[in-house]
Protein backbone atom coordinates (compact mmCIF):
# COMPACT_ATOMS: atom_id res chain seq x y z
CA UNK A 1 0.00 0.00 0.00
CA UNK A 2 1.34 3.42 -0.99
CA UNK A 3 1.44 5.78 1.98
CA UNK A 4 2.19 8.67 -0.37
CA UNK A 5 -1.04 8.35 -2.36
CA UNK A 6 -2.79 11.67 -2.89
CA UNK A 7 -5.57 12.16 -0.36
CA UNK A 8 -8.85 12.64 -2.21
CA UNK A 9 -11.32 15.24 -0.97
CA UNK A 10 -13.88 12.41 -1.10
CA UNK A 11 -11.89 10.18 1.26
CA UNK A 12 -13.68 9.81 4.62
CA UNK A 13 -10.53 10.98 6.44
CA UNK A 14 -11.00 14.33 4.68
CA UNK A 15 -14.76 14.69 5.37
CA UNK A 16 -15.34 16.29 8.79
CA UNK A 17 -18.46 14.33 9.81
CA UNK A 18 -16.95 11.00 8.72
CA UNK A 19 -13.65 11.78 10.42
CA UNK A 20 -15.58 12.63 13.58
CA UNK A 21 -17.30 9.22 13.36
CA UNK A 22 -13.89 7.58 12.91
CA UNK A 23 -12.53 9.43 15.95
CA UNK A 24 -15.53 8.39 18.06
CA UNK A 25 -15.17 4.72 17.02
CA UNK A 26 -11.45 4.75 17.74
CA UNK A 27 -11.94 6.45 21.12
CA UNK A 28 -14.66 3.96 22.10
CA UNK A 29 -12.43 0.97 21.34
CA UNK A 30 -8.86 2.14 21.98
CA UNK A 31 -7.23 0.03 24.65
CA UNK A 32 -9.70 -2.85 24.38
CA UNK A 33 -8.42 -6.32 23.49
CA UNK A 34 -8.73 -6.73 19.72
CA UNK A 35 -9.14 -2.97 19.25
CA UNK A 36 -7.95 -3.10 15.63
CA UNK A 37 -10.65 -5.57 14.61
CA UNK A 38 -13.31 -3.79 16.67
CA UNK A 39 -12.50 -0.42 15.10
CA UNK A 40 -12.36 -1.80 11.57
CA UNK A 41 -15.68 -3.65 12.00
CA UNK A 42 -17.40 -0.52 13.24
CA UNK A 43 -15.88 1.63 10.50
CA UNK A 44 -17.02 -0.84 7.85
CA UNK A 45 -20.51 -0.81 9.32
CA UNK A 46 -20.79 2.95 9.67
CA UNK A 47 -18.89 4.26 6.64
CA UNK A 48 -19.27 1.22 4.40
CA UNK A 49 -15.64 0.85 3.35
CA UNK A 50 -12.10 1.39 4.61
CA UNK A 51 -9.75 3.31 2.32
CA UNK A 52 -5.96 3.13 2.45
CA UNK A 53 -5.91 6.55 4.12
CA UNK A 54 -8.40 5.37 6.72
CA UNK A 55 -6.14 2.38 7.42
CA UNK A 56 -3.15 4.68 7.90
CA UNK A 57 -5.18 6.92 10.22
CA UNK A 58 -6.42 3.98 12.30
CA UNK A 59 -2.90 2.57 12.58
CA UNK A 60 -1.55 5.90 13.82
CA UNK A 61 -4.39 6.43 16.28
CA UNK A 62 -4.18 2.89 17.70
CA UNK A 63 -0.38 2.93 17.56
CA UNK A 64 -0.18 -0.33 15.64
CA UNK A 65 1.80 -1.06 12.48
CA UNK A 66 0.00 -0.14 9.26
CA UNK A 67 0.77 -3.66 8.05
CA UNK A 68 -1.35 -5.08 10.87
CA UNK A 69 -4.35 -2.93 9.91
CA UNK A 70 -3.91 -3.54 6.19
CA UNK A 71 -3.50 -7.26 6.82
CA UNK A 72 -6.87 -7.45 8.58
CA UNK A 73 -8.65 -5.42 5.89
CA UNK A 74 -7.28 -7.51 3.04
CA UNK A 75 -7.63 -10.89 4.76
CA UNK A 76 -11.32 -10.75 5.66
CA UNK A 77 -13.75 -10.57 2.74
CA UNK A 78 -16.21 -8.61 4.89
CA UNK A 79 -14.07 -5.49 4.49
CA UNK A 80 -14.22 -3.34 1.38
CA UNK A 81 -11.68 -0.69 0.41
CA UNK A 82 -14.04 1.05 -2.02
CA UNK A 83 -17.59 2.33 -1.73
CA UNK A 84 -20.27 -0.18 -2.68
CA UNK A 85 -23.55 0.47 -4.41
CA UNK A 86 -26.81 1.15 -2.62
CA UNK A 87 -27.61 -2.50 -3.27
CA UNK A 88 -25.31 -5.51 -3.36
CA UNK A 89 -26.14 -8.53 -5.48
CA UNK A 90 -24.14 -11.59 -4.38
CA UNK A 91 -23.98 -14.83 -6.33
CA UNK A 92 -23.45 -17.95 -4.27
CA UNK A 93 -20.55 -19.91 -5.73
CA UNK A 94 -20.92 -22.98 -3.53
CA UNK A 95 -20.86 -26.30 -5.38
CA UNK A 96 -24.64 -26.72 -5.59
CA UNK A 97 -25.19 -23.18 -6.88
CA UNK A 98 -22.28 -23.40 -9.28
CA UNK A 99 -23.58 -26.64 -10.78
CA UNK A 100 -27.16 -25.30 -10.86
CA UNK A 101 -26.20 -22.30 -13.00
CA UNK A 102 -24.56 -19.51 -10.98
CA UNK A 103 -22.03 -18.82 -13.78
CA UNK A 104 -24.88 -18.21 -16.26
CA UNK A 105 -26.49 -15.80 -13.77
CA UNK A 106 -23.23 -13.93 -13.41
CA UNK A 107 -22.90 -13.59 -17.18
CA UNK A 108 -26.49 -12.33 -17.37
CA UNK A 109 -25.77 -9.76 -14.63
CA UNK A 110 -22.62 -8.53 -16.34
CA UNK A 111 -24.49 -8.22 -19.64
CA UNK A 112 -27.52 -6.52 -18.07
CA UNK A 113 -25.59 -4.05 -15.91
CA UNK A 114 -22.49 -3.54 -18.06
CA UNK A 115 -20.08 -4.13 -15.18
CA UNK A 116 -17.71 -6.86 -14.05
CA UNK A 117 -17.86 -8.75 -10.77
CA UNK A 118 -16.65 -6.66 -7.84
CA UNK A 119 -17.65 -3.43 -9.58
CA UNK A 120 -20.44 -0.93 -9.06
CA UNK A 121 -22.74 0.59 -11.68
CA UNK A 122 -21.96 4.17 -12.71
CA UNK A 123 -25.10 5.43 -10.96
CA UNK A 124 -23.89 3.87 -7.69
CA UNK A 125 -27.00 1.69 -7.39
CA UNK A 126 -25.69 -1.89 -7.68
CA UNK A 127 -22.48 -3.75 -6.80
CA UNK A 128 -21.95 -7.33 -8.03
CA UNK A 129 -20.10 -9.83 -5.86
CA UNK A 130 -19.48 -13.55 -5.65
CA UNK A 131 -19.68 -15.25 -2.26
CA UNK A 132 -19.04 -18.66 -0.77
CA UNK A 133 -21.81 -21.08 0.11
CA UNK A 134 -24.73 -19.37 1.84
CA UNK A 135 -26.13 -22.65 3.16
CA UNK A 136 -29.25 -22.77 1.01
CA UNK A 137 -28.14 -25.54 -1.32
CA UNK A 138 -31.68 -26.88 -1.79
CA UNK A 139 -32.57 -23.50 -3.34
CA UNK A 140 -29.69 -23.42 -5.84
CA UNK A 141 -28.75 -21.27 -7.59
CA UNK A 142 -29.02 -18.60 -4.94
CA UNK A 143 -28.65 -14.85 -5.34
CA UNK A 144 -28.52 -12.66 -2.24
CA UNK A 145 -29.78 -9.12 -2.77
CA UNK A 146 -28.71 -6.97 0.16
CA UNK A 147 -29.86 -9.30 2.97
CA UNK A 148 -32.57 -11.15 1.06
CA UNK A 149 -31.95 -14.67 -0.19
CA UNK A 150 -33.49 -15.51 -3.58
CA UNK A 151 -33.51 -19.17 -4.55
CA UNK A 152 -33.90 -21.03 -7.81
CA UNK A 153 -33.05 -17.91 -9.78
CA UNK A 154 -32.86 -18.36 -13.55
CA UNK A 155 -31.29 -16.03 -16.12
CA UNK A 156 -34.82 -15.17 -17.31
CA UNK A 157 -35.94 -14.22 -13.77
CA UNK A 158 -32.75 -12.36 -12.82
CA UNK A 159 -33.77 -9.03 -14.48
CA UNK A 160 -36.68 -8.81 -12.00
CA UNK A 161 -34.18 -8.67 -9.13
CA UNK A 162 -32.26 -5.93 -10.88
CA UNK A 163 -35.42 -3.89 -11.51
CA UNK A 164 -36.34 -4.13 -7.82
CA UNK A 165 -32.90 -2.81 -6.88
CA UNK A 166 -33.10 0.03 -9.37
CA UNK A 167 -36.52 1.07 -8.07
CA UNK A 168 -36.03 0.53 -4.32
CA UNK A 169 -34.15 2.44 -1.69
CA UNK A 170 -31.60 0.65 0.50
CA UNK A 171 -32.99 -1.09 3.57
CA UNK A 172 -36.36 -1.66 1.93
CA UNK A 173 -37.20 -5.35 1.76
CA UNK A 174 -36.49 -6.79 -1.64
CA UNK A 175 -38.59 -9.87 -0.92
CA UNK A 176 -37.49 -13.37 -1.71
CA UNK A 177 -39.98 -14.11 -4.45
CA UNK A 178 -38.60 -14.08 -7.97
Amino acid sequence: MEQNEKLSSKDPVNIPEKKAAMDRIIADNKGKPGATMLVLNELQGEIGYITNHMQIYVAKQLRVPIGAVHGVVTFYSFFSTQPKGEHTIKFCMGTACYVAGAPALIEKAKQLLGIEMGKTTADGKITLEACRCVGACSQAPVVVVDEDLNGRVTPNKFPQLVRKCQQAKRNNSMGSEV
